[in-house]
């Protein structure tokens, strides 16, 4: 990959306010910050925050930081290497020759590669024997589902010709034999390796014309190719192949569709295995056309297989995506919401369409969507359905669509008799996993009063039952507020130490101490020598919230150029991002020696109330010489207290603060 040189140098010419501009709506939230909605997680109220001079992003939401890059490669779902590549086109900046770490890692980069040339050379000719005269039964097949030149065009969809051998005589003059038999498109048969004398290799008969001679490809060669190639055969043969590409528009792999009635022809439907660049449960099929009109239309239509989809799509819904039959796992379901939050499912409504789209709905509820329902009449998927039927129906389904919770609530009126307490009993325990799974404590409150009135139970008793699911919900969320318990003392001085990197290291500096405050004595003023001075000189954060981000902050000291680069914990840095996007506050003298003054205040209190504990231990009494010491300490803390500079109506000024009434 690109020295590092490299990617400190793009990242200085890039201007991360205008990057990730072209992705959500931006406005000017301060002196160098942004905001504008998440696009990580769903939120009508602006949490996302850009900090123009230190390029850098954080999102007090959910949490997620970090540059330029892994912003990039977040919200395009790919890999660093091609984060660092996009934003250098974006930028126009030349790429420098690609290094790598390790010759495993640059084999693996190769592969990947060549494996992605592989999917494109395969759909070209899949596309290539649609049009031949072998192809006409696919073409037949097309036609009547209703897909047109232009649609069969637009999704790439081709043709595997019945032969096991074209496609991969095709390729191997292209790519070794390893690119072949990871690319998924082949299988093989182990026996048939080169140990074998070529004579007991049975020859293969293919069906057709192809049946003429033997490829060139298959004769074992004299000390070139490995002659067990000549075993591996297609994996996809007298199938309707359709491409599937990833969000950023690279086919990847394939499901074909067979022609063949007889038994021997495999699944209706087959797909590529995974492989280096394809993993299921990681795409969604149509996504790289769909994208800009769910952004445009601000919701996705979700349907289950590539055919529905294509349908869907044809009739000029363009903002639909397919799960390829799948499960739907959490990873689609956090890329989906990178375009929108807001989805309709539209699963088949048999049994285990119903299923499925019970799934679907868990995933997309615990990821904030706001989600509907399309049901369609009993026997119709969407492509039936769109045939049948025709667009302006299936259009005014689409109008008409469930809310989510109705869909639910009719299915659970549907299954069991409210009318008895035990089928009331039944109907709550069948929707209460699915209220749990609500972030949204007042939206699980309002769910709460909609069900009990419809099933006609006491809300009370429903209300109580709410309380008890959502109490894990509430637990889970005690620990990420802790993040935001810093005082406004910790995050002046925090702001301080960051500054380290804004500041010129070699500035000299002589810091001395005038009774209990510090006085810094420097032609130019350095916040961060002084934070440091106050932290390693008398341990003002220890016990603090921002004791452990404090101490990675020192131990880094200036040697990490990007302050939000420096070693901890993913907790720490959330919080270095939550204190540096607040720095309204110029950072002056007078309130960095209020921070100070602040938590020393802090500190002593914390030692008065330790000794006043001590002091109530049991049995204390009979040691005469420790408690005259306690109650000496207790008098000096409390001395120490009353200081005038320690007041805390004059630390709130010096703070920045207003006074308290």
């Amino acid at each position: 990959m690109p020295t590092e040189d490299f990617k400190e140098t793009l990242k200085q010419q890039a201007d991360i306010v205008r990057i990730i501009g072209d992705y959500i709506k931006l406005k000017k939230a301060g002196a160098q910050n942004y905001s504008g909605l998440c696009p990580f997680h769903g939120e009508k109220t602006p949490s996302f925050s850009v900090h123009a001079t230190r390029q850098f992003y954080h999102c007090f939401g959910c949490g997620v930081s970090g540059d330029v890059f892994s912003f990039v490669q977040k919200i395009e779902n790919i890999t660093f290497p091609e984060a660092l590549r996009l934003v250098a086109q974006k930028l126009g900046v030349p790429l420098p020759k690609t290094t790598y770490s390790s010759p495993g890692e640059a084999k693996e980069a190769r592969l990947r590669a060549q494996l992605y040339d592989a999917q494109e050379r395969a759909a070209a000719f899949f596309q290539e024997c649609l049009k031949r005269p072998e192809g006409a039964r696919a073409r037949e097949y097309l036609q009547g589902r209703g897909l047109d030149a232009e649609t069969i065009a637009r999704f790439r969809i081709g043709y595997a010709p019945d032969s096991g051998f074209l496609l991969r005589d095709r390729l191997a003059g292209e790519f070794d034999e390893e690119v072949l038999r990871e690319s998924g498109l082949f299988s093989w048969k182990q026996e048939e390796r080169e140990d074998r004398p070529p004579a007991s290799r049975p020859r293969r008969a293919e069906a057709g014309a192809n049946s003429a001679a033997e490829p060139e490809s298959r004769k074992p060669e004299a000390g070139g190719r490995n002659p067990g190639a000549a075993a591996m055969y297609s994996k996809f043969r007298n199938r309707v192949m359709f491409p599937i590409a990833s969000d950023a528009g690279k086919i990847i792999a394939f499901t074909g569709r067979t022609l063949a009635t007889d038994e021997k022809s495999g699944p209706k439907y087959l797909n590529s295995p995974e492989t280096a660049i394809y993993s299921k449960g990681r795409v969604l099929f149509n996504l790289d056309h769909a994208k800009e009109a769910i952004r445009k239309l601000d919701y996705a239509i979700l349907v289950e297989g590539q055919m529905d989809c294509i349908s869907v799509d044809a009739a000029g819904f363009h903002n639909v995506i397919a799960s390829s039959g799948t499960a739907f796992t959490e990873v689609q379901a956090k890329l989906l919401g990178r375009f929108s939050k807001n989805a309709v499912v539209n699963f088949d409504p048999d049994t285990a369409g119903a299923k499925a789209t019970e799934r679907t709905l868990g995933l997309l509820t615990e990821e904030e969507f706001q989600i509907k329902v399309l049901t369609l009449e009993q026997g119709f998927d969407p492509d039936l359905y769109l045939r049948r039927k025709g667009k302006e129906a299936y259009g005014e389904a689409l109008r008409t669509s469930q809310k989510y919770f109705d869909y639910l609530i009719d299915r659970a009126r549907s299954h069991f008799p409210v009318r008895s307490a035990e089928g009331k009993v039944k109907a709550v325990n069948y929707l209460l996993p699915h209220i749990q799974r609500i972030p949204s404590r007042i939206v699980r409150d309002e769910l709460g009063q909609e069900i009990a009135q419809k099933l006609g139970i006491d809300s009370a008793v429903l209300r109580q039952e709410l309380r008890h699911v959502a109490s894990e919900r509430s637990a889970s969320s005690v620990k990420s507020s802790a993040e935001n318990q810093a005082t406004d003392a910790e995050r002046i001085l925090v702001r301080a130490l960051a500054s380290a990197r804004q500041m010129n290291p070699d500035a000299e500096h002589v810091s001395a101490r005038d009774g209990a405050r510090e006085v810094v004595k420097d032609e130019e003023f350095d916040p961060a020598r002084q934070a440091q001075y106050a932290f390693q000189s008398e341990g003002l954060h220890r016990g603090l919230a921002t004791e452990s981000l404090v101490e990675a902050l020192l131990t880094a000291g200036a040697e990490v150029a990007d302050v939000m680069e420096v070693p901890c914990s993913e907790s720490e840095r959330r919080m270095l991002a939550s204190i540096l996007l607040k720095e309204d506050e110029e950072l002056t003298a007078e309130r960095l020696d209020g921070a100070v003054r602040a938590l020393r205040r802090i500190h002593l209190r914390r030692r008065l109330e330790e000794t006043q504990r001590q002091l109530k231990k049991p049995g204390l009494s009979d040691d005469k010489v420790r408690m005259k010491e306690l109650l000496l300490e207790v008098e000096r803390l409390s001395r120490a207290l009353r200081d005038p500079s320690l007041a805390e109506d004059g630390l709130k000024t010096a703070l920045g603060n207003k006074k308290s009434a």
